[in-house]
């Protein structure tokens, strides 16, 4: 993993030069005009970003680092930025990412993965439910995250009922 991570930052080295020369494109005022044309695009590098930092250190990458991993800023006042909603969005990414790779940590005999993720899931979770979401895009993909944490619940309930890791099994209120 922390070969594939290495070389994953490496392709942002690309990203940041592509980046550098979108911003050259349109007057730097004018950034939500063309907003849309990138919007998709940010999301996904989002994700990326979140999902190689999780894997390097199981913790979630602010916004402020996603911005210096793909080279842009975080501040809306300095033109081309990472905006709040797509910074939010590629983190809900994540959360579907993660939901399969704790289908895929069980398959690969790795039961303590899953409850690591539902820990993370659950505190990302609780993040989102304290925000105030318009019924919209961003909504839409938050209602998407309950049905994560509730497939990563039911791997950690089915490691603990299998017996296959103590943690699980202490962690649901079981005996072994």
């Amino acid at each position: 993993v922390p070969k594939k991570c290495q070389k994953a930052r490496e392709h942002f080295g690309t990203v940041r030069t592509q980046l550098e020369s979108l911003k050259t494109k349109f007057p730097t005022d004018q950034y939500y005009r063309f907003h849309e044309h990138w919007r998709f695009v940010l999301q996904r590098l989002v994700f990326l970003a979140a999902f190689v930092v999780y894997l390097e250190s199981e913790t979630l990458v602010t916004r402020e680092a996603v911005g210096e991993i793909l080279g842009i800023e975080a501040d809306r006042e300095r033109g081309f930025h990472l905006d709040i909603e797509d910074y939010l969005s590629g983190v809900l990414t994540l959360a579907s990412e993660l939901a399969r790779l704790a289908v895929n940590s069980v398959t690969a005999g790795d039961y303590s993965r899953p409850l690591r993720i539902s820990a993370f899931i659950n505190e990302l979770d609780s993040g989102f439910r304290l925000l105030n979401l318009k019924n919209d895009s961003l909504r839409k993909r938050y209602d998407g995250l309950k049905y994560d944490v509730k497939k990563i619940e039911e791997v950690v309930y089915d490691l603990s009922i299998r017996g296959l890791n103590k943690e699980a099994t202490v962690g649901a209120g079981g005996e072994k």
